[in-house]
């Protein structure tokens, strides 16, 4: 029998969601997290809703880019992960980049000031089918959970991947970089630039690609999703990997020589003080002296003092083609939800956006309702559909154009037609909004 509760297993980006969207329906929500009492390696807060890797959400261009769209649609059906994320932003350009100190908190308190939401900070080991649940534990449940969610899915794949460091700007040499955004002019923009000439970049290489790295002990230890590629694997990968990757000179000006660096690192804001920096791109699995040591090569970077260091951690989920249905339940069991990273999607953005959608679908099965159908035409309906579309290769999926349905019309150019994708996907949006609201 359903009742008017929830439980959610997860206080991540996707569990979060769920149990902000639901308690405001006046559902009550029962929210299990564990990482007060144990901490996977990349979790450093008390917090719901960590940002672990970076504190970027990617593009916010609506009309250009699919994550971009895909925000969008999510502030349309009344997202509160992106409503904290656009009140905490920081500059980063044209992508949405958040404090996450004050985000994260600003989440909790929401939270566990909820009359809706009872928190319970302990591990839970085992599902029951029978309880409407929400799984939502990300790519870190706890290997008691994990022994569970395999005997109830059949399997449990998983892949790596890592975070930046992040340095403290006093420590920065500002007179080895510059300020400015691609292809601005130098001093406009939100990011510190740290150019390399030739010579420089290749003795940071080398001495990248023989730099002493944290032992993985599983057999599969260079599973990388690519999306999230530590740099010393992808110097392994050629020469120039990194110069057309997250050193890419491409747009930036030195000021010094009014031309463009042979490579270039690039510096985001943490917060919006900006007192501290996330080098971009630079996830990494490197030991931490090590870190200090290769990195101090960037003439920029040469004092550079650490708030924190990257790190490398192991990504679950589950093969969702062979147990989800398009709302993310399970087809043998479905009173039982998945949502977030663990479902199979990538991503900060994607996995809120899957709780955001778990949500709406489970508030419309506790009204006696079916569940909604975002179609293909939108990111979260793509997202959606591509969890639950057979694939023996299946792998966890960012939001791209790729998996949107295609235009009635041929376009050639590109930017028109992500232009009519973005208006065709907003329309169906704002249309179910209406439709859930009757």
């Amino acid at each position: 029998m359903i009742r008017n509760s929830v439980k959610i297993i997860g206080g991540g980006l996707a569990g979060s969601e769920c149990a902000l969207y639901l308690s405001s329906r006046g559902v009550k929500v029962k929210l299990y997290d564990v990482k007060r009492i144990k901490k996977t390696p990349c979790q450093h807060s008390d917090n719901y809703a960590e940002l672990v890797c970076s504190n970027s959400l990617k593009s916010n261009d609506v009309y250009s880019n699919a994550c971009g769209l895909l925000k969008e649609e999510m502030r349309v059906l009344g997202s509160e992960i992106i409503a904290a994320a656009d009140k905490f932003a920081v500059p980063a350009g044209r992508a949405l980049a958040v404090n996450r100190e004050l985000f994260s908190a600003y989440i909790t308190e929401k939270i566990r000031n909820n009359e809706n939401i009872e928190c319970i900070d302990e591990e839970v080991a085992k599902i029951n089918p029978d309880e409407l649940t929400i799984i939502a534990t990300g790519p870190l449940s706890t290997n008691a959970l994990n022994a569970s969610l395999e005997k109830l899915t059949g399997e449990i794949p998983y892949f790596f991947d890592a975070a930046a460091p992040i340095v403290s700007y006093e420590s920065i040499d500002m007179s080895s970089s510059f300020v400015a955004d691609r292809y601005s002019e130098a001093g406009e923009g939100d990011y510190i630039n740290c150019p390399l000439n030739k010579e420089e970049y290749f003795l940071f290489l080398n001495e990248l690609k023989s730099a002493k790295r944290v032992e993985m002990h599983d057999f599969e230890s260079k599973k990388v999703f690519d999306g999230c590629m530590p740099i010393e694997v992808m110097a392994e990968r050629g020469d120039n990997t990194l110069r057309f990757g997250p050193m890419k000179p491409a747009g930036l000006t030195d000021p010094k020589t009014g031309r463009w660096p042979y490579a270039c690192v690039q510096l985001r804001k943490e917060n919006v003080a900006g007192d501290s920096y996330n080098i971009v791109g630079f996830q990494t699995n490197l030991l931490f002296p090590e870190q200090k040591r290769v990195l101090s090569l960037i003439p920029a970077l040469k004092n550079a003092e650490y708030y924190r260091y990257g790190v490398m951690h192991k990504n679950t989920y589950i093969n969702s083609p062979k147990v989800l249905n398009k709302d993310f339940s399970m087809k043998e069991h479905p009173l039982v939800y998945f949502a977030g990273q663990i479902s199979g999607v990538e991503g900060y953005v994607e996995s809120a956006a899957s709780g955001l959608a778990v949500a709406i679908n489970v508030y419309r099965k506790l009204s006696g309702k079916e569940s909604v159908d975002f179609t293909n035409k939108t990111v979260i309906g793509a997202l959606s559909e591509y969890v639950a579309t057979e694939n023996k290769n299946f792998q966890p999926m960012n939001a791209n154009y790729g998996i949107i349905y295609p235009l009635d019309v041929i376009v050639r150019d590109k930017d028109k037609k992500k232009r009519m994708i973005a208006e065709r996907s907003l329309s169906v949006i704002k249309q179910i909004k209406e439709y859930d609201n009757e």
